[in-house]
């Protein structure tokens, strides 16, 4: 089959690679319908992540089940399914609690932008749609296994209620689907903050009532002189670096919530302005295994669009170039074609 390897920093390529084989009883095996490359992958791409040998990289699925092992019950060849981008059992205490990213048999995706795909923990991780969903929603649902999950759990952890202002920190696929989720659970008021045109037209189109361009400390008295002097209710963290994680939490009034999901680099948080703060804290790898029946039904039903967040489309031989424009700010998100 065909599949991404990751050789060095830049250096990207597609590479005929063994097809999968069931390992262990509980895994499948499924025919992607449609891959991406995630802002997440970018981090070792630019060389900030070690890569150490060549190994395969991908998070993101949607696709057909091709075999299943012989404890997998819940499923059958041919059905349409959508996964996480951390397995999970979904009957471990962590899974039962709700957080299946946490799964005491967790293990995480990263195969996946290639013809075929071994999944762990199949009948735990994949949630199969009831018919093959016509194509015009592959790209929604392939945002469900991953930005559009984890943009959900951002705005859950921020803990956003309907009339609340809510912040969103980073206009990548995942702050993108945190503007959608804050609208769907009720924010009156959602500032994304941005300074790209084309990612702030679509934070409109998405439910953003306020775009602040503005960085860092300017960025935090932006936000503090749209809320009156003492900051948002809610604030999504959707980059992982330590300025948007400062950014985030300054800019949270006292007794709100941060949700942070950027994957963390060289990010620290400061245990004295925090308690003096009175802002909660919580992120983490995003439960997306929770949320997937309700946000298949969000995406079938036409309630939300979170697939139109990949603004370039290519085949999966052109992987390469779907992480240049990533990395180049060419594109938002790229979606690839097995």
């Amino acid at each position: 089959m065909r599949g991404t390897v990751i050789h060095a920093p830049g250096d990207v390529r597609i590479e005929t690679l063994d097809d999968p084989t069931i390992l262990h009883p509980t895994d499948a095996i499924i025919r992607t319908a449609a891959t991406c490359v995630c802002g997440s992958d970018l981090w070792p791409y630019r060389g900030l992540e070690p890569i150490g040998d060549p190994h395969p990289m991908g998070h993101e699925y949607v696709g057909f089940v091709e075999e299943v092992g012989s404890e997998v019950t819940g499923l059958r060849a041919g059905q349409f399914v959508v996964g996480s981008f951390a397995t999970s059992d979904n009957t471990c205490p962590n899974c039962r609690n709700g957080f299946p990213s946490n799964c005491v048999h967790r293990e995480f995706m990263s195969t996946c932008q290639a013809d075929y795909v071994r999944i762990p923990n199949a009948q735990g991780t994949l949630v199969a749609t009831d018919e093959v969903p016509g194509e015009e929603f592959w790209p929604g649902l392939l945002a469900v296994s991953d930005v559009m999950g984890t943009g959900w759990w951002a705005a859950d952890a921020a803990e956003v209620k309907p009339g609340s202002t809510a912040v969103v920190v980073g206009d990548g696929a995942v702050g993108l689907c945190g503007v959608i989720a804050a609208k769907q659970m009720g924010a009156e008021r959602i500032i994304a903050m941005s300074r790209h045109e084309s990612r702030q037209k679509l934070a409109r189109e998405f439910g953003a009532t306020d775009l602040v361009t503005e960085r860092g400390e300017e960025g935090v008295a932006r936000i503090k002189e749209l809320t009156g002097g003492i900051g948002a209710d809610s604030v999504l963290e959707c980059v992982g670096t330590a300025e948007s994680m400062q950014q985030a939490l300054r800019s949270a009034r006292p007794g709100g919530s941060v949700g942070f999901v950027g994957v963390p680099h060289g990010v620290s948080v400061d245990g004295q302005e925090l308690f003096f703060s009175h802002v909660g804290l919580r992120g983490g790898p995003a439960p997306v295994r929770r949320y997937l029946p309700d946000l298949l039904d969000h995406v079938l039903t036409g309630r939300i669009d979170p697939g139109t967040v990949f603004d370039l489309t290519l085949p999966l031989d052109q992987v390469a170039e779907g992480y240049r424009a990533m990395d180049e700010r060419r594109a938002i998100k790229a979606l690839l074609k097995p």
